[in-house]
């Protein structure tokens, strides 16, 4: 029967993911067999989780949009700060959606066959998703919104970046 079951969570994780927020109680919109999207309510403001499962690379990508409408657009600045807060992170990375002008956080999960703890990998992706974005929000708030630097933006965080 375990066996069953680790066919049946391989052969499509955004299966399982549904699976975790459904147990969460969170509303999610599952767009196809590939792709999930769910809203989740931060400490700043509410934050977009993206799920597409890439079945050819057995890959899944992970997307959490902050929801931080740029006031300035200032590439220079923004690509300046990317550098700067993803020098220090170790799983995943932050982006900018250029067309939305948004900040957002990507992580890739290779799920292998036959893998016993796919869910618990999951479910701490997500965490460390929401943990960064909820760590980096007014950082990315103060640049995006304010016209800080993004060296000012970053002082109060940076004994937490190192």
């Amino acid at each position: 029967m375990q066996a069953a079951l680790q066919i049946k969570l391989h052969e499509n994780p955004i299966d399982t993911v549904e699976d975790i927020f459904s147990r969460k109680s969170l509303a999610f919109e599952r767009r196809g067999d590939g792709e999930i999207v769910v809203e989740l309510e931060g400490k700043w403001d509410n934050m977009l989780l993206f799920f597409a499962w890439e079945e050819h690379l057995h890959c899944l990508h992970i997307s959490c949009l902050m929801n931080i409408n740029a006031d300035i657009v200032n590439r220079g600045r923004i690509f300046e700060l990317l550098a700067l807060v993803n020098e220090n992170l170790w799983l995943g990375h932050f982006s900018y959606w250029s067309e939305h002008q948004m900040p957002l956080f990507k992580h890739s999960v290779i799920i292998h066959d036959g893998e016993t703890d796919f869910e618990s990998k999951i479910d701490q992706v997500i965490n460390i998703a929401v943990n960064e974005c909820e760590r980096m929000y007014p950082v990315f708030n103060a640049v995006l919104t304010q016209n800080i630097s993004p060296e000012q933006a970053l002082f109060p965080a940076k004994t937490f970046l190192q």
